[in-house]
């Protein structure tokens, strides 16, 4: 049943991963004459189905989803590519009358969608430079440079993500400002409601390694072994998605899969504090209870808190 009360223009649905935020974005879309524009990074990948959780069909509900399965896994990902896209999504929904719901857990692809974002150009020799040095001292040197030069970055950024490191140290030379220097304040160019989903901390924590448990058994090693054929290797980006990271690491014999997997739990964890900091600096966020979730009224409170900024 659609609600009477109008929708604003833009809803987000945010937080860590493992939180609700798929099922809430349905539902919320469902009854606000919605569609859904995804905004996790990895899955914009196509055949990057059960490591990254992504909705199936019949979870979807009769939602249209967005911006699902558009790239290779060779592919780079780029922000200011996704911030393309995801605008021209949200432009024709709201043309056609109809509410984009925005769910994901990318925090920096969240921001280049509602807010004004421009991204620093790209100098190609102190990129080479730099990418030379990733591969001569590999991830964990650099994120120490970065984390001396801009430390909120160096939290933001995992110390494995070689590709994103590599991006930061170039904005930095390139602009001579911190790379988060470079990132604007909260000037949204949509009217956004943005409503962020929160875990307690130790339920989160099950919440994930439940999720992992699942992963592998519905088959996560065959799909990175799919993946890999299919160039995962050669990505720079999808490579580095949590879980199939370590199944690759696995499949090369670098470790067993018991340890992929624990492995696998544990920098989830650590990318869920990262997602969980990233989405409390922006005061903008409405923060609803997991409590509420696991009572079936996290829903129903969504809603309404929808509805209240409609009318305020």
């Amino acid at each position: 049943m659609t609600s009477s009360a109008p929708a604003p223009r833009v809803i987000t649905v945010v937080g860590p991963t493992a939180a609700g935020k798929s099922d809430l974005g349905v539902f919320l879309a469902q009854r606000l004459d919605g569609e859904v524009v995804n905004a996790d990074s990895m899955q914009l990948y196509r055949g990057m189905d059960i490591g990254t959780a992504k909705l199936t069909l019949p979870e979807r509900g009769d939602v249209p989803h967005h911006l699902l399965d558009i790239w290779d896994v060779t592919e780079t990902a780029s922000v200011a590519e996704y911030q393309r896209l995801a605008r021209g999504e949200i432009d024709r929904l709201l043309a056609a009358g109809r509410t984009p719901v925005l769910v994901g857990g990318s925090g920096l692809y969240v921001k280049g969608a509602i807010d004004a974002l421009e991204f620093p150009g790209t100098d190609p020799e102190v990129r080479a430079r730099l990418e030379e040095e990733l591969t001569e001292r590999g991830p964990g040197a650099l994120h120490a440079r970065l984390a001396a030069a801009d430390p909120e970055a160096g939290r933001a950024i995992l110390p494995g993500n070689g590709r994103r490191i590599v991006r930061a140290l170039e904005v930095i030379e390139i602009t001579g400002r911190p790379f988060t220097a470079n990132l604007p304040g909260n000037d949204a160019v949509y009217d956004t409601v943005q409503i962020g989903v929160d875990v307690a901390r130790p339920e989160l924590d099950e919440r994930i390694a439940l999720r992992v448990d699942r992963m592998w058994e519905a088959g996560l090693v065959d799909e990175v072994r799919d993946l890999e054929a299919r160039g995962l290797r050669d990505g720079l980006t999808a490579s580095r998605a949590l879980g199939y990271q370590q199944v690759l690491a696995a499949l090369a014999g670098e470790c067993t899969e018991e340890e992929a997997r624990a492995e696998t739990i544990r920098a989830t964890k650590r990318f869920a504090r990262r997602q969980d900091s990233w989405f409390r600096r922006d005061a903008r966020v409405h923060w609803l209870s997991g409590a509420a979730q696991d009572r079936g009224e996290l829903p129903h409170q969504a809603l309404a808190l929808v509805e209240r900024a409609v009318t305020a």
